[in-house]
């Protein structure tokens, strides 16, 4: 199984961020600008927290307040899990589970390198299944 670096560094990857002083609104645009689910904010690019779709759902909408004059800082998740770049997908994937979170900062020391998904660790995994089905089959085959 492949590392995090080695995940992100096949991953076309650009590291989206937002400040805690941007809106929710901001915010919001950003990730449905590049289809994503969450942006990691950094203050001074250090990481404060991380701003998700969920964070909308359940501290704006069901709060009953508005996404254009309310601040990232106010609502972003302040406690964050994240990754170092040794670790596998299959560490990655039991961290998700266990903590029940979608989205995880990548750190080497205190700067964060990247972001990855659910998704992205589901799809190694995934690759990393097809790759020992093909061996086995190649195996039995002889």
């Amino acid at each position: 199984m492949r590392t995090v670096r080695e995940l992100v560094d096949a991953k076309a990857h650009r590291l989206l961020s937002i400040g805690p002083e941007e809106t929710v609104y901001a915010a919001l645009s950003k990730m449905a600008e590049h289809d994503i689910g969450a942006l990691i904010v950094l203050k001074e690019e250090r990481l404060v927290g991380i701003f998700s779709e969920r964070d909308y759902a359940r501290k704006i909408v069901l709060d009953g307040k508005t996404s254009k004059l309310t601040f990232v800082s106010d609502v972003m998740t302040r406690k964050v899990v994240c990754v170092t770049a040794d670790r596998t997908a299959d560490e990655c994937m039991a961290l998700m589970t266990d903590k029940r979170v979608r989205h995880l900062p990548v750190i080497d020391r205190k700067t964060v390198l990247a972001l990855i998904s659910i998704g992205d660790v589901v799809r190694e995994m995934i690759s990393d299944q097809q790759h020992t089905i093909k061996q086995l089959e190649q195996y039995i085959m002889g």
